[in-house]
């Protein structure tokens, strides 16, 4: 069973329509800890991103992400550009050439994406950021790997385990990014970052698992 690149462009597509319809919520998760922009800014980054995908419609996977990755970090404004941007890039670099990914190819994308944000932010688990979400998620995902899983079997647990680390968040302290400012007054808030990286999971699991091949 593996994952298409059609699949992979289903995925980058819903992304940003689930993104495009929860901006506000996001803006309003960043506004409680942070400059308030980050639904606006993913915004604007994956609808450039609907607009380049066309032209790498006939390329390879590692072409889609890199693509992607560009065009987040040329149009997204604050720390988010950076880091999805660096995510995508180096689930590209792990991906060239290939036309459809195995669970295995999966995992190793995704914890490439997964270094590269650690690199990028200098950030650990419990630092109330994106890693608190995507670190359980990529946990998931090589266990159900290990154990022999399905695409979607392990597509799933990844978002269950992503949705869990997002809402581990909301008592963290900040110790990364703008939310660090509040000290202990960002506890109690979930973290907008983790939040859009649970829609990047959950609309992993909703798109590639059902048309796995």
């Amino acid at each position: 069973m593996t994952i298409s690149r059609d699949a992979v462009l289903k995925w980058l597509e819903t992304y940003a329509a689930v993104i495009n319809e929860n901006f506000a919520y996001l803006t309003q998760l960043d506004s409680d800890i942070g400059d308030g922009d980050h639904g606006a800014n993913m915004n604007r980054g994956m609808q450039a991103v609907l607009t380049a995908l066309p032209g790498v419609a006939d390329k390879d996977i590692g072409a889609v992400f890199k693509t992607t990755g560009m065009k987040l970090v040329s149009t997204v404004g604050g720390a988010s550009g950076p880091l999805y941007g660096t995510l995508f890039i180096q689930m590209g670099n792990v991906t060239a050439g290939k036309m459809e990914l195995t669970l295995a190819d999966w995992v190793a994308a995704m914890e490439a994406g997964y270094d590269g944000v650690v690199m990028r932010g200098k950030a650990a688990p419990g630092d109330k950021t994106m890693v608190d979400a995507l670190k359980p998620g990529l946990d998931a995902l090589k266990s159900e790997r290990d154990r022999g899983a399905s695409v979607p079997e392990a597509l799933n647990a990844a978002a269950d385990a992503t949705k869990r680390g997002m809402e581990a968040t909301i008592p963290l302290v900040a110790r990364k990014g703008r939310a660090s400012y509040l000290g202990e007054r960002s506890a109690g808030y979930q973290d907008p970052g983790a939040t859009s990286s649970w829609y990047l999971i959950k609309t992993a699991a909703e798109t590639l698992a059902s048309q796995a091949q």
